[in-house]
């Protein structure tokens, strides 16, 4: 079998109720994975691109967080209604859909406008 030409790693976090941070899923059950498999195959992707369950990707105010690499595209807020958009457009076609991806400013960063600040930090 040839080596995969990307993977998309959802992540399926879950974290306590009451938590300084969201969870990408209340349930841990993968909905959105599930969901990706579904249509990758559907496209005919299977054997090209792998879709892998992820724990926290650190993005939880953007969750559910999902990403493709090997282009680092970062999407956040998706919900199962996009995630046919994103096989067709990104995976299929080679365009990200842009109004799904989160804006570099917010990865990897603690000042996000997203991120709730830190006790005792300014």
């Amino acid at each position: 079998m040839a080596k995969f030409e990307r993977h998309v790693f959802i992540c399926t976090n879950v974290r306590e109720p009451g938590s300084a941070r969201p969870s990408c899923t209340h349930d841990g059950k993968g909905e959105l994975h599930g969901l990706f498999k579904d249509k990758m195959k559907d496209a005919g992707l299977k054997n090209t691109v792998r879709a892998n369950k992820a724990g926290c990707l650190d993005q939880c105010e953007h969750g559910p967080t999902v990403v493709v690499y090997p282009e680092a595209v970062w999407y956040g807020s998706v919900k199962p209604e996009d995630v046919e958009e994103i096989v067709t457009e990104h995976l299929v076609h080679g365009r990200p859909v842009q109004r799904l991806m989160l804006v570099d400013d917010c990865l990897n960063t603690p000042s996000c406008p997203h991120r709730p600040p830190v006790k005792g930090k300014a």
